[in-house]
């Protein structure tokens, strides 16, 4: 029986489903590493409420590597009324993932169990069992800690890192974790948010040094549009400088980069909450950096949004495998 090979993907937020609902039907050995330094919505109430490692980012994934019914996703992804007092906006799942991470004293184990219990293909961790307080520098000097004040300070970011919830509480990344990085055949980087989903895995040191020392192919998948309050005006290469220099070393091997256009009247700003372009494909800047690019046409146009074709993005991910 031939070896599965083992697809790492580092990040968080919304996008990553979109590319691991595709891979989980493939025979792939498929491990999702998750940021847990989310402090906005649900995720940042019931972190602040019962001080747990924020469980939004980790529910959307279970979602998408779960066997189960839809119709036990669908609960899991409720959320409740905007009036329904204490339990306004929160969503099924993460409620579900607060109860489990008390019942087994630490959210790592809470979503080893509740992975089985939703009959999940692959494997999700979170990158630390203890939630992270993400921090940014920006370019004219100031500070600013937690993910939702870093966005909405709108300022160009510098750089970022994290630390415990504790002052000067060093962060540690679950074993499992790196050993996942170390045995890899490939790490895929997003698609999602670089300050505050990606960048929030990389920075926690152990995962910064198997970065480094790992063998695997290294592929970004570069955003199709810019973020408000993030990545304002940047090119895919800018976004792979971020990554790389945030991990000391030039690891990226590939950036894959959708080339075509988005409509100038399709994307709904209001809707997404906020004024963004369309990613500049810059190939030169990108080699100047030692990776190969990979552009094509990766858009896919729903919901009033400019998002990846995930099964395009796929081919493209097995086709690097194969790659000596």
């Amino acid at each position: 029986m031939l070896k599965k090979p083992k697809i790492v993907i580092i990040g968080g937020g919304s996008g990553l489903p979109v590319i691991i609902k595709p891979l989980v039907k493939e025979k792939i050995d498929l491990t999702a590493i998750v940021t847990v330094a989310d402090d906005g919505g649900s995720s940042g109430l019931l972190r602040n409420y019962i001080n747990i490692v924020p469980p939004g980012d980790i529910r959307n994934i279970l979602v998408a590597m779960s066997r189960v019914n839809p119709e036990v996703t669908e609960v899991m992804q409720y959320r409740f009324d905007a009036k329904d007092d204490f339990f306004a906006k929160h969503a099924v799942g993460n409620l579900v993932i607060a109860a489990m991470t008390e019942m087994y004293g630490n959210i790592f184990d809470a979503v080893q169990h509740l992975a089985k219990f939703m009959r999940v293909d692959g494997k999700i961790y979170p990158v630390s069992n203890e939630p992270l307080i993400l921090h940014a520098e920006f370019k004219n000097g100031d500070i600013v800690a937690g993910e939702s004040e870093i966005t909405k300070a709108h300022k160009v970011i510098d750089h970022v890192w994290v630390t415990g919830d504790e002052p000067g509480e060093e962060p540690k990344a679950a074993p499992e974790v790196v050993k996942a990085i170390i045995e890899a055949d490939m790490i895929v980087y997003g698609p999602g948010s670089l300050f505050t989903s990606i960048l929030p895995n990389v920075v926690v040191p152990e995962v910064q040094e198997a970065l480094k020392k790992t063998l695997a192919k290294q592929v970004y998948i570069s955003n199709i549009m810019t973020q408000k309050g993030e990545t304002d005006a940047y090119t895919d290469a800018q976004h792979l400088l971020a990554l790389n220099s945030h991990v000391g070393k030039q690891v990226i091997n590939y950036v894959i980069s959708n080339n075509a256009k988005v409509p100038e009247d399709f994307v709904d700003y209001q809707k997404w909450h906020e004024i963004s372009h369309q990613v500049k494909v810059d190939q030169a800047a990108v080699e100047v950096q030692g990776a190969i690019q990979i552009p094509g046409d990766f858009l896919q146009l729903r919901d009033a949004g400019a998002f990846h074709d995930g099964n395009k993005i796929m081919v493209e991910l097995l086709d690097i495998l194969e790659k000596k």
